[in-house]
């Protein structure tokens, strides 16, 4: 185990705590083990009926994984890289199946591995310091913890729009997109836990006591309509070329996605309407094929470089126009890795 992340039994709630607040509690592979067997030993344990997950600090739920870590270990013959999506996704499938009330309190910045965390569970908690996002293709991964599983199946386009540009939002866009299932002030959060602690008969009945409604609309109820016509295109392209037709907002939706990595956004759509038809085992197995893909590449590591090294904000994507990103290229990515595929 590991001080990074925390397990204690309140009662009958499991609770895990997510202990690295200075790095917003961003995910390590022990980490990832570390849930997976403790959720496997709390599966059978018949004095657990519930198993809640939160963030300390005041800042984020978990703010993605440790990405930089693995820019660190390029190129040192190391199967760290293959690892760490291995146990990450083997622990994203296993709160995605788990057979008891889990119950995810997105109190923070939710982002890439935080979204892995909660985004399968069943009870999904936003608050006001909610900030959600899958910022993945401006730094040349993919929207992956099985985020095209879900991403996928969101109502419309949303999911396509939210893959593509890393959009963020705030706890009434969530509940919005189905992100979140309930809505709560951060400030209930304690009481939210000891009541999942009590001897209840049902989640639903606590999460009806602590919801309160978001103060704010929602601005994706707004641009809906303008979503699921632009981002129902069959290619990037075609995408990019309806939002050049479109009004102000879909003009910076367009300058927005030429930031983004050439590549990761055309995987990344491939990726979504597969991941349509396919269930989260499908969808991981798929996303393990293309990080693994990823790792011999070029963007990814010049995303890291450029968005969290140097933070010049000027990444060089190779290629970097999307004519340049033959269908060969996005078929090489669907490829079988060198190191096979997954084994949930």
């Amino acid at each position: 185990m590991t001080d990074d992340v925390l397990f204690e039994t309140r009662g009958r709630l499991g609770l895990i705590t997510l202990n690295r607040p200075k790095a917003l509690n961003a995910l390590n592979r022990a980490m990832c083990n570390a849930i997976y067997t403790q959720l496997g030993e709390w599966a059978d344990d018949d004095g657990v009926n519930v198993v809640a997950i939160t963030g300390s600090g005041e800042k984020a739920f978990c703010a993605g994984g440790d990405v930089v870590g693995l820019y660190n270990g390029r190129g040192d013959g190391s199967s760290d890289w293959e690892d760490f999506f291995g146990d990450e996704y083997r622990m994203n499938h296993r709160i995605g199946t788990f057979e008891k009330p889990y119950v995810a309190i997105i109190d923070g910045i939710t982002m890439g591995g935080g979204v892995g965390l909660s985004i399968h569970a069943p009870y999904r908690i936003a608050t006001e310091r909610t900030l959600f996002a899958m910022p993945e293709t401006g730094i040349g991964l993919i929207p992956d913890v099985g985020g095209t599983h879900a991403l996928s199946h969101m109502p419309g386009e949303i999911g396509t729009y939210l893959g593509l540009t890393g959009a963020r939002l705030k706890a009434e866009d969530c509940l919005y997109a189905g992100i979140a299932t309930h809505y709560t002030q951060s400030g209930n959060v304690e009481g939210l836990i000891t009541a999942l602690a009590s001897d209840v008969d049902s989640v639903t009945d606590v999460m009806v006591q602590f919801e309160r409604p978001p103060g704010q609309p929602p601005a994706l109820k707004t641009h809906r309509e303008s979503i699921d016509r632009h981002f129902a295109k069959t290619s990037v392209e075609e995408i990019m070329a309806s939002l050049s037709m479109g009004d102000d907002w879909a003009e910076a939706q367009r300058d927005l996605l030429m930031r983004m990595s050439p590549t990761s956004m055309k995987i990344t759509l491939r990726a979504l309407r597969e991941g349509a038809d396919d269930d989260l085992a499908g969808c991981l197995k798929r996303e393990y094929r293309l990080v693994g893909n990823i790792k011999a590449g070029h963007d990814f590591y010049e995303g890291i470089r450029a968005q969290l090294i140097d933070k010049d904000r000027k990444p060089r994507w190779n290629p970097s126009n999307l004519r340049d990103v033959t269908a060969d290229m996005v078929d090489s990515y669907f490829a079988v890795p060198p190191h096979g595929d997954l084994r949930l």
